[in-house]
């Protein structure tokens, strides 16, 4: 059958940097522990399936660089394993409590050999590292590895400092071709935020492209000629690529998407918060405080009674949803292709913890979507290096400010709970281009305080204490974050300024927020605010 249109299915897995040395153990560090071994374990295990069956298939992964962090430090590392150690020895007890009722005996069977083979998977085979397979995967074509954003900061409401754009995006390739041996093609903008200018920093950084929702190319300075179904270029030739609505909706809605469906596994009827406390004490990674222990036993609200879940059920709803994604794709690009002079490109980009984390079929409904676009069925699977080499000629077009969440504009991430973080942030990145332009040769001690300053003003950029506080989820904690890079800044800031630094209490916080080890403070030089 001939080739009716492409699809690229972009996936941003990305968690904001926490590490608690301090702490014997710390709830937010189970974040991690939890899209390890719901996410990206069971991610690796499909993608290493496909490439072993030699199927055409190939997706685009935007890991970020604070993920890759956390990925690859020795400390969580550890602590991952005691956790799933744990969670392993929880559901061995769940085999003995249920062995009287079949069916939540089989669910939590289920459970436990999905987790020793995940424990398996991550200690012995991948050593520990689950970034190595990720190249090994990008080298055979199957997975194209972008970057996003330092630590994920929210870009467009930080661009009043020039330096604060550059300091993220510089290093964030570095930190990708660091651990990915290769800089990074393309670069997904955290939350699609996109504000005029930016493209040329990007382009500075090797950046070939980047995302934005759909209407951030719809409302640009002209109107593209095909809509989001093919790449734009910037002035500069960096290229846009915008996400399709339609299959947005399929899998994003909270009411009409695929994950919707009662029949699958909902994610709150957890037993870490259902069976009595003491029971569940001896096995929880914080040892005073309840929380997801990943061992579920009831499937969606349907309106009446909860019911016990089936994943034979699920298995054939994934089935007919994989299919239905990919019928109404085709449906798409047959009617997109006739007004085109080359095949329609639809662009998927979804986080990537939805599947398996939050949407516990959603790695399997992911790995039927791939197997079906690979059966030569008028769909071609393609990522967006590989779609600009064919058609490298496109619409020059001058995006305009746009963002994905609310509305579209960014107020996710400025509104009343969260805006008085801005005119810190701003402050603090003046002062750290001050700081470079005053100290240009630093070493020693001095040196260690200028790097640890810029450590703390990318840390402090995250948007994710904003998008907390603006959900009321996790406030407490998303404060106490901002609030302390803040004060560890300006603590370095007129400490350095003063010549007294406290070097007991920079090891301290080097060591407990060691993020980018070999970040380098002069980037923030070429700043106008010197």
């Amino acid at each position: 059958m001939a080739n009716d249109g492409y699809l690229a299915i972009i996936l941003n897995a990305h968690l904001p940097y926490i590490r608690h040395p301090e702490l014997k153990t710390s709830v937010e560090e189970s974040w991690l522990f939890e899209a390890v071994l719901d996410t990206y374990l069971p991610l690796l295990n499909v993608l290493e399936k496909l490439k072993k069956e030699g199927l055409p298939v190939t997706i685009t992964l935007s890991v970020s660089p604070s993920l890759v962090e956390m990925l690859v430090d020795p400390l969580l590392n550890e602590r991952f394993l005691r956790y799933t150690e744990n969670k392993i020895k929880l559901t061995e007890k769940e085999l003995e409590r249920t062995k009287n009722n079949s069916e939540l005996f089989k669910l939590a069977s289920m459970y436990l050999k999905e987790t020793k083979a995940s424990y398996a998977e991550y200690k012995d085979r991948y050593k520990r590292n689950i970034l190595n397979p990720l190249s090994d995967l990008e080298q055979s074509g199957l997975v194209e590895i972008i970057t996003t954003s330092a630590t994920h900061a929210f870009l467009p409401l930080l661009n009043v400092v020039e330096g604060a754009v550059r300091g993220q995006i510089h290093f964030a390739v570095q930190s990708h071709e660091k651990h990915f041996g290769v800089k990074p093609e393309g670069m997904w903008l955290p939350e699609c935020g996109y504000s005029e200018g930016m493209e040329y920093i990007l382009e500075e950084n090797g950046i070939n492209y980047f995302f934005l929702d759909s209407h951030g190319l719809l409302f640009g300075d002209r109107k593209p000629k095909y809509g989001v179904y093919a790449p734009v270029k910037c002035r500069n030739g960096v290229s846009v690529f915008g996400r399709d609505a339609a299959s947005a909706k399929a899998v994003w809605s909270n009411s009409e998407g695929y994950p919707a469906d009662p029949v699958y596994r909902d994610f709150y009827q957890d037993i870490g918060y259902n069976l009595p406390f003491e029971y569940l004490k001896p096995y929880l990674y914080v040892e005073h405080e309840r929380g997801n222990t990943g061992i579920k036993y009831f499937s969606k609200h349907s309106g009446g009674e909860r019911n016990i879940y089936k994943p034979e059920a699920a298995r054939k709803k994934v089935l007919e949803h994989s299919e239905n994604f990919i019928y109404r794709r085709l449906k798409q690009l047959n009617e997109i292709s006739q007004y085109m002079d080359r095949p329609p490109l639809i662009v998927c980009p979804y986080d990537a913890e939805l599947f398996g984390h939050w949407w516990y079929e959603g790695i399997s409904w992911l790995e039927n979507v791939l197997r079906k676009a690979a059966e030569g069925n008028g769909i071609k699977l393609i990522s967006p290096s590989e779609y600009l080499k064919h058609y490298p000629e496109n619409q020059i077009v001058a995006p305009s400010f746009s963002s994905w969440g609310n509305k579209g504009y960014s107020e996710v991430w400025l509104e009343k709970r969260n805006d008085w973080i801005y005119r810190h942030l701003h402050r603090i990145t003046e002062r750290m281009c001050k700081l470079a332009g005053r100290y240009p040769n630093a070493a020693g001690v001095k040196k260690r305080a200028l790097n640890q300053a810029a450590r703390e003003v990318l840390l402090a950029q995250s948007s994710d204490w904003a998008f907390m506080m603006k959900m009321g989820t996790d406030t407490a904690y998303a404060l106490r974050r901002i609030k302390e890079h803040i004060y560890n800044f300006n603590k370095l800031y007129f400490s350095i300024i003063a010549d007294r630094i406290e070097e007991t209490w920079l090891a301290a916080v080097e060591y407990k927020n060691n993020i980018f080890s070999d970040i380098d403070y002069k980037v923030y030089s070429n700043s106008t605010f010197q």
